[in-house]
């Protein structure tokens, strides 16, 4: 049944397609879209995770290829690492919304985690900051990643979870390193 649902989804998309690029033209990526080339390369990762509800603390280390998928609208990166729980490989989708004006993520990794709720992110100067409210281990959890650009080859990453009384707290910090 899903799949069936999926695949008329995608056939009344291709069916609309053609009426969208007719009416306007093949669409082209935005300056918000061409932002996020920032991240476009190969950046290595050293950092701490805390221990708390995403695992027990530690160093985490890892490798990110990050490329531009198809027509530039969207960042694909692909992770290796070695994380408190053993080693982790990852798959991220980094976004734009034109229409919502936010900037999106979507992950998946293998120890199952997923990032499907798709966060809303914005961007302020060389700051990105993403909101987002998910499930884990049964509860619903708010969560805020702030990743701040230092350079054109360095960024910090941080995520904060909050806790049930209401105070934010650093689950996992981070510093990347353009290599490529």
């Amino acid at each position: 049944m899903e799949h069936r649902t999926s695949g008329s989804l995608i056939a009344v998309a291709m069916l609309l397609s053609p009426l969208v690029f007719a009416q306007e033209g093949a669409p082209k990526p935005t300056p918000e879209h061409k932002r996020l080339g920032y991240f476009v390369g190969t950046w290595h990762t050293e950092g701490e995770m805390k221990p708390g509800p995403m695992g027990p603390g530690g160093k985490m280390s890892g490798t990110d290829k990050c490329s531009w998928y198809e027509g530039g609208f969207a960042v694909i990166c692909n992770s290796e690492g070695a994380m408190p729980m053993g080693p982790m490989k990852s798959i991220g989708i980094m976004g734009y919304s034109a229409e919502q004006k936010v900037y999106t993520y979507v992950g998946i990794d293998s120890a199952g985690m997923s990032m499907t709720t798709v966060p809303r992110g914005t961007l302020s100067g060389d700051t990105w900051t993403y909101d987002d409210e998910s499930m884990m281990g049964g509860q619903k959890v708010k969560s805020r990643v702030i990743i701040k650009e230092l350079s054109p080859t360095a960024y910090t990453f941080k995520m904060d979870v909050q806790g049930p009384d209401g105070k934010w707290v650093t689950a996992m910090e981070s510093k990347s390193t353009k290599v490529k």
